[in-house]
Order: C-alpha cells, then sequence, then structure tokens
C-alpha cells in the first residue's frame, strides 16, 4: 500500500486534486484524521466490501474511543456535515471521474463536491461494523454545535457549500427556479376565519417555562383590523403544566386551551390540532413552549409580511439567550443563507429554515405536520418552498432559550444518528418529489 501526505487543507478542491493525481491503485484511502488505530483485518474488510458492491466509496462505524456508530447514506443525505466518520475508501476510477468534473475551484467546499459527484455516479456505502479507533476532536455538547453553520463566522464557507448543492441539484435534475414560485390567495380564504392570526403552542411538561411563553404571547400589540389568539395544546403533562395554562386561559379570554388525549401526538401532532381548531386563525405562528417573543410585535409584523407578500410561510430571525434571557453566542439567528433566488434550493442542504416560523392556515390544513417530535417543522418547510414563496423577516423576533431541558441540548449519539437519519429521509422524499415535479 502506497502512501502519501498533502501540502494543504482537505476541503480544499486544490488537495482533493492533488489526491487524485497521486492515487495509483485501485482503491485509494482517505484519512480525515492522523489518529486512525486499525482493528484487525479492518482495512481489507473494507476492500472486500467496495469490490463485492461496485461502490464509489465506503465508509464504517469506529470508536473514537466509545463506539460511534455512523449512518447511512441516502439521495436526501445532501447536509455538508454528514458525519462518513475519518476514514473514506474510495474506488480510485470513480476519484479521478468526479475530480474531472470539478469545474470550480472551492477552498471549502472541496470534499463536498466530491462526494456529491461520486454520489452521482454510484453508491456511497456505509459498513454497519466498528472497524477502527480514532480521537473526536470536537467534544462540545450537540447543542453547543447546532448553529455553527448559521455562526456569521463561517459565512464564506456557507456560501461555497451552497453552490456546490446548486450545482448538484442542477446536475441530477432537483433543482427549482424560483421564479415559478406560488402566491397564495388571501382574499379566497379571509373570511372563513375569527382571527388573523393564531400564536400556537404545542408543550409536554413545561411548567418552568410554559407561563412565560403564553405571557409572552398574550403581551402582543396588533393593530386593527387585524386580530389574533394564542392557542396552546398540552399533550398529557404530569408537572403541574397543565394548572399554569388553566390559571392563565381563566384571566385572559384571548387564550385557547386544548388537551390531547392519550394517544401518540409529538409536536407535529400538536400542531395539528391547533391548526384544524375552529378558532384556528388564517396565519398561524409558532411559539415554543421555553421560548419567548422578542417584544409586544412579533405578531403584526408576521401579519404584515403575510399581507405585503402573500407567501405560504414567513420565517424571522431570533437570538439565543439563556433561562433567564441573557444573550449567548453566536447571538442572533437570521438564516441569511437563505435567498429568495436559491433559497428553496439550499434548503435540501442546511438542517432547518430558521424561527420563529409563521404558516398559511389554508394550506397547511391540507398538508399537515407529520406526527413526530423532530423535524416536524423542517418537512413543513421543504413541502411549501417546493412551490409556494416563503417571506424573511431578517430582525430579531423571538428569544431561543438554551437550557438543560431542551430536546437537542446534549443528545447522545444514538440520538444524534436517529435524528439526521429522519432528517435526510425527509430530503430523501422531497427530492424525489420534485424531481418528478420537474419531469412533468
Amino acid at each position: 500500500m502506497k502512501q502519501f501526505t498533502l501540502s494543504g487543507r482537505l476541503c480544499s478542491t486544490h488537495v482533493i486534486r492533488e489526491i487524485a493525481e497521486k492515487a495509483e491503485q485501485e482503491y485509494t484511502f482517505i484519512y480525515l484524521r492522523s489518529t486512525i488505530k486499525w482493528v484487525n483485518f479492518a482495512q481489507e474488510r473494507m476492500l472486500q466490501i467496495i469490490a463485492d458492491t461496485g461502490a464509489s466509496m465506503v465508509y464504517s462505524d469506529h470508536f473514537n474511543p466509545q463506539p460511534a456508530p455512523v449512518i447511512d447514506y441516502q439521495k436526501g443525505a445532501l447536509r455538508d456535515d454528514f458525519d462518513f466518520g475519518s476514514v473514506l475508501l474510495i474506488r480510485t476510477s470513480a476519484l479521478k471521474k468526479a475530480v474531472q468534473r470539478m469545474d470550480t475551484e472551492y477552498e471549502y467546499a472541496g470534499l463536498y463536491d466530491l462526494r456529491l459527484k461520486l454520489s452521482e455516479d454510484g453508491e456511497l456505502v456505509h459498513i454497519p461494523e466498528f472497524l477502527y479507533y480514532d480521537i473526536e476532536e470536537d467534544t462540545r455538547k450537540s447543542g453547543e454545535k447546532l448553529f455553527d453553520y448559521v455562526n456569521p463566522a463561517n459565512r464564506a464557507v456557507q456560501i461555497e457549500m451552497e453552490q456546490c448543492v446548486t450545482r448538484h441539484l442542477k446536475a441530477i435534475g432537483g433543482w427549482i427556479d424560483y421564479q415559478n414560485a406560488r402566491n397564495i390567495d388571501i382574499a379566497k380564504d379571509r373570511n372563513n376565519y375569527k382571527v388573523t392570526a393564531s400564536v400556537i403552542i404545542p408543550c409536554k411538561n413545561r411548567v418552568r417555562t410554559i407561563g412565560d411563553a403564553i405571557r409572552s404571547a398574550l403581551a402582543q400589540s396588533v393593530c386593527s383590523p387585524y386580530s389574533y389568539n394564542v392557542i396552546v395544546v398540552d399533550d398529557n403533562s404530569t408537572d403541574g403544566t397543565i394548572d399554569v395554562i388553566q390559571k392563565l386561559a381563566a384571566e385572559n379570554e384571548r387564550l385557547i386551551y386544548i388537551a390531547q388525549d392519550k394517544s401518540w401526538h409529538a409536536i407535529g401532532g400538536n400542531w395539528n390540532a391547533a391548526l384544524h381548531h375552529p378558532q384556528c386563525g388564517l396565519y398561524a405562528i409558532q411559539l415554543d413552549s421555553d421560548d419567548t417573543y422578542f417584544d409586544a410585535t412579533t405578531v403584526q409584523r408576521f401579519i404584515n409580511c403575510f399581507e405585503q407578500e402573500r407567501c405560504a410561510m414567513v420565517v424571522g430571525s431570533y437570538q439565543l439567550t439563556d433561562i433567564d434571557g441573557n444573550p449567548l453566542p453566536p447571538g442572533k439567528i437570521d438564516h441569511k443563507e437563505w435567498t429568495a433566488e436559491n433559497g428553496m434550493n439550499n434548503a435540501l442542504r442546511i438542517n432547518g429554515l430558521g424561527a420563529p416560523r409563521g404558516f398559511y392556515t389554508p394550506l397547511l390544513r391540507n398538508i399537515n405536520f407529520p406526527t413526530t417530535k423532530y423535524g416536524e417543522d423542517y418537512a413543513v418547510g421543504l413541502r411549501i418552498t417546493r412551490e409556494y414563496k416563503l417571506g424573511r423577516i431578517w430582525d430579531v423576533l423571538y428569544n431561543c432559550r438554551r437550557w438543560y431541558d431542551n430536546s437537542d441540548a446534549n443528545c447522545d449519539i444514538e440520538s444524534m444518528n436517529r435524528n439526521n437519519l429522519y432528517k435526510d429521509r425527509i430530503r430523501t422524499w422531497e427530492l424525489e418529489a420534485r424531481l418528478l415535479m420537474n419531469k412533468q
């Protein structure tokens, strides 16, 4: 086995070209870290699988030093941060063919470009066996890594990644032309709704935070002729959350309380209960049960955006805070990776569209949320942007409070893999739908 070292960063196109030029054997191992220790006969195992399957690339589970399983690659696994582990075994002929088609010199997206092109020509195969040891260099909790891709410091990286995924979608026929995006017909639906907007708060066991959320929603100032209410959907809380909701509902007739039955609902099912409630407004605006609105203008600003732009979904910006409202780094999260011209395509690369979110209720009553507790909003956002315009509000409208009981604050690797596999599945379904739509 011939070995060689590289002259620059592996994420650059220049270094990927260097690998392809130096690769002489039938298969090429790429080590993403220098601290690899192989399990006995593991290299032989990877070579056997790539030969037997005809795959363009194989990768495997590993230890770091605890078991670190990774997930299967699928058509919608378009995240640029997809975790392949630290060892890639690539068929050299596929490597050279992919590099020949690299027509853009990237500083950060070279490796991403390579694996997208490999996936266009062949299969990327996951070997669910623990074949090597490495050392995890990023030891932050999952909640601390969550916002890396929207950190303004990484903006140059994100621009390259978007360019890369856009070229990939065009190559496979999944790209959408924003000029075909549709507006909603507000005049047709307005008279069917008693209020203009509803703040939707799904919750379960949030006794510490639900009061803050509800009071924040009830404190909104909405100008005539518009109106709003607040719908709280409790999913069988057992910690005193219901008592807080009922007390506030008794004090304010604007607050509507929905108590779910004992069947499975999750966040998506709770949203559906609110959307189909007869008191739900023309626009449904999100507020998580442990967060608060930035000030009293949030709901009105959503209404203004819907009315002026006639879009089917509106996404605002938020700031990260601790449980007491003190700002946390990186501070403002505005998801400026979204553009009107290409956001609906780049949405297949990123893991979310931002917050707070508002939806056009008549459309959502046809689409509905998937009955799941993770990724439900992303699934709906992808579905909407396949056909409809999305509006953005770039000012901070929302305080996203990070604390120990956030669902994504400190996920174990099994939970992270399950969540990522599901979002990749959502992307796969959506990509398939867009491919079919473009063929018509």
